[in-house]
């Protein structure tokens, strides 16, 4: 289809971004890829989740309490987990850490900090943190290998077929979902690491804020959050085409199927 029929379809108001890197020793020089309409920045929901996990492993001294929770906050992208790691550690030295290993650099913006899911990112530069958390994993870093095989876990609607308009049925995937109560958008992001081999890593990335502004739709949305309810369903049917729509563009203009 190609991005400018994607992005040239998009309601009013909406932003969507796409960025993919496939680099390493060997193999085709590096390439990215990056396309974005909107907002430069969008909240990053829970997509950070496994770059949280990589860099906490090394400050929190109890290394099973560490996996206790790192493990749950990636394959189920568990809230509370997740949550029990941000505050453990802190969120500035979480972000610090994920500056020092992948060179991409992450302030908080606007509202509590102690919210993991505040942080506002582009496209590109999850793709580049999340390149060097795949180098670092086939380099021999064992919490990145850990992180990475929780990763390829992540499964059913979680996913949000991320694997099936890939062709890569063993790539690590990670989304992120949710439309705060002062958002009139639904946010849905992924991220995907494709199998490589050697130090070569190949990462695609989407993210979305689609217009969400009927009110009865509002109410039960976040009526469903309070209880506890998922909702992934309901960004699936606002956002789960042109997620993957995106996704697969993304790819295609890496040429990772023409990589060795």
């Amino acid at each position: 289809m190609g991005f400018n029929a994607l992005l040239h379809d998009l309601q009013p108001g909406a932003g969507a971004q796409a960025a993919g890197i496939s680099r390493g020793h060997g193999g085709p020089p590096a390439r990215t890829v990056a396309i974005r309409s909107g907002q430069h920045r969008l909240r990053c929901a829970s997509l950070l989740k496994p770059l949280y996990a990589w860099v906490t492993a090394g400050r929190i001294p109890d290394a099973e309490r560490w996996r206790r929770h790192a493990e749950p906050a990636v394959v189920i992208s568990s809230n509370s987990d997740t949550r029990s790691l941000w505050l453990a550690v802190g969120p500035l030295v979480i972000l610090d850490d994920i500056y020092q290993r992948t060179g991409v650099s992450w302030p908080m913006h606007n509202g509590d900090p102690s919210r993991f899911g505040s942080v506002e990112v582009a496209a590109e530069e999850v793709a580049l943190a999340y390149a060097a958390l795949a180098q670092a994993a086939l380099a021999g870093d064992p919490v990145a290998g850990d992180v990475l095989e929780w990763m390829r876990r992540v499964e059913g609607s979680q996913a949000f077929g991320a694997r099936e308009v890939l062709d890569a049925p063993e790539a690590g995937v990670k989304c992120g979902w949710f439309g705060e109560p002062d958002e009139t958008c639904l946010r849905t992001h992924a991220v995907a690491v494709l199998p490589s081999g050697g130090t070569r890593a190949t990462v695609v990335v989407a993210l979305t804020a689609q217009p969400y502004t009927d009110a009865h739709e509002r109410e039960t949305y976040h009526a469903r959050v309070a209880e506890g309810q998922p909702v992934e369903g309901e960004h699936e049917r606002v956002s789960g085409p042109l997620l993957r729509a995106l996704m697969a563009e993304t790819l295609a203009e890496l040429g990772y199927r023409d990589a060795p």
